[in-house]
């Protein structure tokens, strides 16, 4: 953990939550509830062709989603936050995890918390579960095809501890189509950070038990940044998933996180 001699106070009462990938803001209504009840101005935008009920998302798909790019997906964030009253705190989960930190390096925030946040360009993991939840969402040999995720992937890739009635469940809940070239585009140009700069507070948060982003690859990103005059700190949640936003006692999490800005 770093901690600066100095940060400066935050005083923003405005937080905007980012999705990840095959979410969408749905995912984080019950978050926003918890930050609402704590007397913050809570937001949840959509990527484009994200917005709407999940069930019907995956009913009618946008033959246009397949070629959204992670480029695309900051662009339209920046422009959200950019008419908002006061620059806000930024609460991101996996895509959306690498999002906040984009944005913050981007001067769109005034603190970040990345929750088992995908890593940006030039960090990466070799571990077998990365490769195997990954690979089927990037394949090259798709094309700009939409990515309809299957329960079984979903229990793999997300909710690795729980059993696939429950997965179902949550499945249906909030899986939305995505596109396979936000995650391709965040590996190259859009996906770079100047790791180096200083840049404002950053919390990190891992589950330890996440295949598509194990918790050594959020611990590298974490480690990845190199100013030692701007706050970070890490977290890792034992027993916890990619589906860390959704799985029981998810109110631990948000508490930690709630502690940490209020420290700030």
């Amino acid at each position: 953990m770093t901690t600066p001699a100095s940060v400066p106070a935050i005083k923003s009462k405005t937080i905007v939550f980012i999705h990840g990938l095959f979410m969408n803001p749905k995912s984080w209504d019950s978050w926003k509830k918890y930050f609402e009840a704590k007397g913050y101005t809570c937001y949840a935008p959509a990527y484009a062709y994200h917005e709407g009920e999940p069930s019907d998302l995956r009913k009618i798909i946008n033959a246009d989603l397949g070629k959204l790019t992670f480029g695309q997906v900051i662009d339209s964030l920046a422009k959200f936050i950019d008419k908002l009253p006061e620059k806000p705190i930024l609460i991101g989960h996996s895509m959306g995890g690498l999002a906040v930190q984009k944005l913050i390096s981007m001067n769109k925030g005034v603190a970040g918390i990345c929750i088992d946040a995908a890593a940006p360009k030039g960090i990466s993991s070799f571990k077998w579960s990365f490769l195997k939840a990954n690979i089927p969402t990037i394949n090259p040999f798709k094309g700009n095809s939409v990515c309809m995720p299957t329960v079984k992937w979903y229990n793999y890739a997300f909710c690795n501890t729980m059993t696939m009635e429950q997965t179902e469940v949550e499945f249906n809940k909030f899986v939305v189509p995505e596109s396979r070239n936000i995650p391709r585009s965040s590996t190259k140009k859009d996906g770079y950070i100047d790791l180096k700069k200083p840049h404002s507070p950053l919390l990190f948060i891992a589950g330890e038990k996440d295949h598509i982003i194990p918790s050594s690859l959020n611990r590298k990103n974490f480690e990845a940044y190199k100013d030692k005059d701007s706050k970070k700190d890490f977290k890792e949640f034992p027993g916890r998933t990619h589906y860390i936003c959704g799985q029981p006692n998810w109110q631990e999490v948000a508490d930690y996180i709630s502690i940490w800005i209020n420290k700030l």
